[in-house]
């Protein structure tokens, strides 16, 4: 399986990307690595302008996209058979408004931290990178550019090679197989009824998520238990 870990960074909430960002990652003799020598990074225009509340986010400016290639020129390689990310549906939704083709497969680092950490507060990717790092003030230097794709995929390298090494895995495969289980909710992850089983959620919550845009993953724990 080939996988490249993705991060975007969008015009707006959910909006056009302006910032794509890969790198190859893989398993060799068990062990996760990455390869920094092909990351690709690119800034895109898009027919809208920046946000501000995204602009004070990630930081790219009107300047920074001004005279680049317009979104919909960008395409994944054609042999990746899985996205890796950090809530890797908001990459893949945002790639998708470029017309390329993604493939079925993905992984999401940030459900495998809620799994792998459940007693932590928070799993931002920022949060995380501190809490793997035993030096705290070369990891705040380095999140001082949080929220630059380029940055974001090492620091979504960094601790999903930290999941794999606490949870033992060794390949891809598993390491996708465990992904879907864990993205597959047990209890409502948020809402007037977070932490609630799902099949303890009131039917008519339920019947009005399920005709709200939601995660597909929660979605099918949902009809599930309905």
């Amino acid at each position: 399986m080939k996988a490249i870990i993705l991060d975007t960074e969008t015009h707006t909430i959910n909006g056009f990307p302006i910032e794509i960002a890969y790198a190859p990652c893989s398993f060799e003799q068990g062990n996760l690595g990455f390869d920094q020598s092909q990351i690709f990074d690119e800034f895109y225009s898009c027919p809208e302008p920046i946000a501000y509340g995204a602009m004070a986010v990630h930081h790219i400016l009107e300047a920074d996209i001004e005279g680049k290639p317009s979104f919909d020129t960008f395409h994944l390689p054609e042999d990746v058979d899985c996205l890796i990310g950090h809530n890797i549906n908001y990459d893949i939704e945002a790639i998708r408004k470029c017309g390329t083709d993604v493939p079925e497969k993905s992984i999401c680092t940030l459900a495998l931290a809620r799994f792998t950490w459940p007693e932590l507060e928070t799993h931002t990717l920022s949060a995380l990178f501190y809490f793997v790092s035993s030096d705290k003030e070369k990891a705040r230097n380095y999140l001082r550019n949080a929220h630059s794709a380029k940055y974001d995929i090492w620091f979504t390298y960094i601790i999903l090679k930290n999941i794999c090494l606490k949870l033992g895995i060794k390949d891809m495969n598993s390491l996708h197989v465990l992904s879907e289980q864990v993205r597959t909710p047990n209890v409502m992850p948020y809402g007037k009824h977070k932490g609630t089983p799902l099949k303890e959620v009131p039917k008519d919550y339920v019947k009005w998520m399920l005709s709200t845009d939601i995660d597909p993953y929660l979605r099918k724990a949902l009809e599930a238990a309905a």
